[in-house]
C-alpha cells in the first residue's frame, strides 16, 4: 500500500511537473513575442512582424496542451486544496499568457500599417509604457516561478501607472490629430499600440494575482479597490 502510494505521488510530481515547463516554456516565448513586435515597431521591419504574426501558433498550441493536462491531472489525481492551486492557477497563468501574446500580435499588426506610411516622430511616446509593461511582465513571471508573494504585490501599483501613462499618451495624440489631420491613421495605430500595452499589463497582473493565490491562498484581485474604498 505504501508503495502504491508513492507511486501515485511520483506520478501526480511528474505530471505536475511537466505542465509547470511548459507553462514557462510559454512565458520564454511570450517575453519573445512581446519584446520582437516592439523592435519590429521601431526599426520598421515588416520581416520581424511577421515572424511574431507566424510564431503566436506555437504559444496557441502550448496553452491548449497546459489545459488538457490540467484537466487530466485534476480528473486522474483529484488532488488535495494545495495541490489543486498548483494545477488551476497554472491553467490560469497559461491563458493569461495567451492573451499576452495575442496583444503583442496587435503590436506587431499595427506596426505594418504604420511602416507603410511615413515614419512618426510620436513611436518614441511608447517607449515608456513599453519598458514598463516588459517589468511588470518580467516580474509577474519571477512571482510565478519563485513563489515570489512579495513581488506580486507590487504589480497592481505598477499597472496603474501603466493605465495613466497610457490614458496621457491617448489623450496627446488626439490633441495632435486636431492639428496634423493627415496623421490620423497613424496616431489611431499608434493608440491600439498603447492599448495593448495596457491589456499586458493587466495580464501580467493577473499572473501575478494568481501566483499569490497558489502560494497563500488569498484572492488579492479586489484588495485594492476594498482599501479605496474603506
Amino acid at each position: 500500500m505504501l508503495e502504491q502510494t508513492k507511486h501515485i505521488l511520483s506520478s501526480y510530481d511528474t505530471a505536475l511537473y511537466g505542465v509547470r515547463n511548459d507553462v514557462l516554456m510559454m512565458s520564454s516565448l511570450t517575453d519573445r513575442s512581446l519584446q520582437t513586435a516592439f523592435e519590429a515597431l521601431l526599426t520598421r521591419n515588416n520581416e520581424i512582424c511577421d515572424q511574431v504574426i507566424a510564431e503566436d501558433e506555437q504559444i496557441d498550441m502550448l496553452e491548449k496542451q497546459v489545459d488538457q493536462d490540467g484537466v487530466k491531472l485534476l480528473v486522474r489525481f483529484h488532488p488535495v486544496a494545495s495541490d489543486m492551486r498548483q494545477v488551476v492557477s497554472a491553467m490560469k497563468v497559461s491563458t493569461n499568457l495567451e492573451r499576452i501574446g495575442d496583444q503583442s500580435v496587435t503590436i506587431a499588426r499595427r506596426a505594418k500599417r504604420l511602416n507603410s506610411r511615413f515614419s512618426l516622430a510620436e513611436v518614441a511616446l511608447l517607449e515608456p509604457p513599453y519598458r514598463l509593461a516588459l517589468g511588470i511582465f518580467h516580474d509577474s513571471i519571477r512571482a510565478f516561478a519563485e513563489s515570489d508573494c512579495a513581488l506580486a504585490r507590487t504589480l497592481k501599483p505598477r499597472d496603474k501607472e501603466l493605465d495613466a501613462l497610457t490614458t496621457d499618451i491617448g489623450e496627446k495624440l488626439v490633441v495632435r490629430a486636431t492639428t496634423h489631420s493627415e496623421n490620423v491613421p497613424g496616431y489611431l495605430d499608434l493608440i491600439f499600440i498603447s492599448r495593448a500595452l495596457e491589456r499586458i499589463g493587466d495580464h501580467a497582473t493577473n499572473i501575478g494575482e494568481d501566483s499569490f493565490w497558489r502560494d497563500q491562498a488569498t484572492d488579492i484581485r479586489h484588495a485594492h479597490t476594498a482599501i479605496l474604498e474603506s
